[in-house]
């Protein structure tokens, strides 16, 4: 029996699931077993589409659909917490499995703040991320860095510092990250200055960091983060669905050690991005140049897991006019006012940017900043964001009533 803060080995009992799975199998059995077991009612995942950079979110009602999801895809950038509110009912009449990344548990968490997802009817299976990579970019990086086509590459890993990819015809190639990072590949920018590796706020957090011995690369490591996430691994071990044992000791400490190594590589990174944007007012014009190419085609809010008002402030036209192009940087300043204690860093609004504006840096450089000033850290727990402190109905009939904002040119 496990129990919270628990750390095991975990492994699949079923040759179908080992056989396409990367590192034991452990998640897919887990959710094979919770889908079997009426423990939830479907699995929302994410497989892959036509090609390994294509990332595609599946809902699985069918336990025998569940080994497409098996492996990772480090070419998908997709965000699951939106999807569950705009397209499953904020999970409010359904319970499900997710897998989930850093950034998706905290997009969770952020919405579950706000009543807009059911975190009570939701299983979440953390899974350990060292980042992304873009679809596009990916395979522009392999034709130039690999010199290889990227049609003949059938897999992609990230390990020990490398990105990895293996060809039809079994070639195995890696790059160093930091080589490729440096020349302008790599990880996505929000992957790099990230500090959630590891989601601890999932049921349980699993991964491959840590499996040493005679279980490296046929085993899971797990860490048991709730009581509901070692009700799962206890009951489907029960079942025989998984097998477990004991974490070995040198694994936690490397585990450990990988974790802080990552978590230092992403204090590195948001020293150098947030120190590239200046201080005061040479970062606000900075932003102001860089955001005027805007269109206002609202992918931006579309995506982002804290923007769920039904009446976006960004459509009103005493604020914002409509039609105007370079578009009033009110539009801006109040998606940073909405959101800039709560963002993620999930990337989300730079990745759909279609006039590739540095949303995301720009959101997550004031979201440190507030962090500094006021001890709130977003996603990690349902602590309620700075902004929850106003009451937003009696702000919007205050500047309904005393008319538009005066603005200042600021920089004479």
């Amino acid at each position: 029996m496990v129990a919270k803060g628990d750390m095991v080995y975990a492994w699949t009992t079923s040759p179908d699931i080992a056989k396409v799975a990367e590192c034991g199998g452990a998640v897919t059995g887990l959710l094979k077993f919770a889908l079997e077991n009426d423990i939830v009612d479907a699995v929302l995942a994410v497989k892959k589409g036509v090609d390994l950079y294509d990332a595609v979110p599946a809902l699985i009602t069918d336990p025998a659909e569940i080994a497409q999801t098996a492996g990772s895809l480090h070419c998908g950038t997709l965000l699951l917490s939106k999807l569950i509110k705009k397209y499953l009912g904020g999970a409010e009449d359904m319970r499900l499995a997710v897998t989930v990344k850093g950034c998706d548990a905290m997009g969770i968490y952020e919405l579950a703040k706000r009543n807009q997802v059911n975190l009570d009817n939701l299983l979440l299976i953390g899974v350990n991320c060292g980042g992304t990579v873009s679809p596009v970019l990916a395979r522009k990086m392999i034709a130039e860095k690999f010199e290889v086509d990227p049609d003949d590459v059938v897999k992609e890993e990230i390990d020990k510092g490398q990105f990895i990819i293996v060809t039809k015809d079994g070639q195995h190639k890696g790059i160093s990250m930091d080589e490729l990072e440096d020349a302008g590949y790599g990880r996505r920018p929000n992957c790099r200055r990230c500090k959630m590796k590891i989601p601890r706020q999932a049921d349980l957090a699993c991964g491959n960091w840590g499996v040493i011995g005679d279980k490296a690369g046929k085993a899971t490591f797990v860490e048991v983060c709730s009581e509901k996430g070692a009700d799962l691994l206890n009951r489907a071990a029960k079942a025989g669905a998984i097998a477990t044992g004991p974490a070995n000791p040198k694994g936690i400490e490397i585990r450990g050690k990988v974790e802080n190594a990552m978590l230092k590589l992403g204090d590195k990174w948001r020293a150098r991005y947030f120190e590239s944007l200046g201080d005061g007012k040479e970062r606000l014009q900075k932003v102001m140049e860089d955001s005027s190419r805007c269109t206002k085609c609202y992918a931006c809010i579309e995506n982002c897991p804290i923007c769920y008002c039904v009446e976006c402030s960004t459509k009103k036209p005493y604020l914002v006019p409509p039609g105007v192009l370079p578009v009033p940087f009110m539009f801006h300043l109040i998606r940073y006012a909405h959101v800039a204690d709560s963002c993620v860093n999930c990337g989300q609004c730079e990745e759909n940017c279609p006039m590739e504006i540095a949303n995301s840096l720009y959101m997550h450089a004031l979201q440190t900043d507030m962090e500094k000033m006021f001890g709130h850290t977003p996603g990690v727990d349902m602590e309620l964001p700075v902004l929850a402190l106003v009451e937003e109905q009696a702000e919007r009939e205050r500047l309904f009533k005393t008319g538009s904002d005066q603005i200042f040119d600021v920089f004479k």
